[in-house]
């Protein structure tokens, strides 16, 4: 039994309210400051890194996993960054504007 079951049966006569999830809600924190990509070479291959994501890790997991899946390619999460392998900035920043997030690339 959950929680909204044990309320129904404490206050029977209590409705609550339908809740809507908005059109535009990913599901993960969004914030105002911008997300800033960039294109690094490490160890000589080329690496996309996005800083300035200041979510929970939980949120950083889901947003890495979901980068990863849509583009097909290896990446982590690590230190408060992503680090996504190849060069896939534009990908990457037109993903995050559909998401609604604000994006800045660096460098290049």
């Amino acid at each position: 039994m959950d929680l909204k079951d044990q309320l129904k049966n404490l206050f029977p006569e209590h409705e609550p309210p339908e809740e809507e999830a908005s059109p535009g809600d990913p599901g993960i924190w969004m914030q105002d400051d911008p997300i800033i990509c960039k294109y690094e070479k490490r160890r000589g291959k080329p690496h996309t890194i996005l800083e300035g994501y200041t979510g929970a890790d939980a949120d950083f997991k889901a947003l890495t996993k979901e980068l990863k899946t849509v583009l097909g390619v290896g990446g982590s999460y690590k230190n408060d960054t992503i680090i996504i392998q190849g060069d896939y900035r534009d990908r990457i920043m037109e993903l995050l504007r559909e998401k609604g997030f604000k994006t800045k690339r660096v460098g290049g």
